[in-house]
Order: structure tokens, then C-alpha cells, then sequence
């Protein structure tokens, strides 16, 4: 069970990391920038214009979770 919670982890840690290489440090639609690294993730490219394809929830949330608590950007005001 470790095994895939730190892997788990680490995944959440490098979708952030792309997160924030594609769109800067504090992407202004954080949710779907978000959304599009996992869709990315999980179906091997970036979505298309009306892509409805599913996403992981679970991994979307943990991404969102972590890009929220790394950027202090939740309520969208920037902190010091």
C-alpha cells in the first residue's frame, strides 16, 4: 500500500510540475489547467476543442488539491 501512495505522491507532484511549465506559476483557470495536465496524462495528449473523454477524479482533485496548496492561489489573490 506505501508503494502506490508514494507513487501515487510523486505523480501528483510531476502533473503540478507541468502544470506550472505550460502555464505558469499561477494559472488563472487553475481547474482546467488542472483538468487538461491529467487528460493530457491519461490519454497521452491535450485535449481537443470538444474532447469529453473521462479523466481520473481522484488524480484531477489531488492535482487541483496540490497546485491550490503550492501556489496559495485558492481564493485567487496572490499571497506574500
Amino acid at each position: 500500500m506505501d508503494d502506490s501512495s508514494a507513487l501515487d505522491a510523486e505523480l501528483v507532484r510531476v502533473l503540478v510540475q507541468r502544470l506550472h511549465e505550460l502555464y505558469g506559476s499561477t494559472p488563472r483557470e487553475l481547474e482546467r489547467m488542472c483538468w487538461m495536465v491529467v487528460h493530457e496524462h491519461h490519454h497521452g495528449a491535450m485535449p481537443t476543442e470538444y474532447d469529453i473523454r473521462e479523466v481520473n477524479e481522484e488524480l484531477y482533485l489531488a492535482v487541483l488539491s496540490a497546485a491550490r496548496n503550492g501556489t496559495n492561489q485558492v481564493d485567487g489573490t496572490a499571497s506574500s
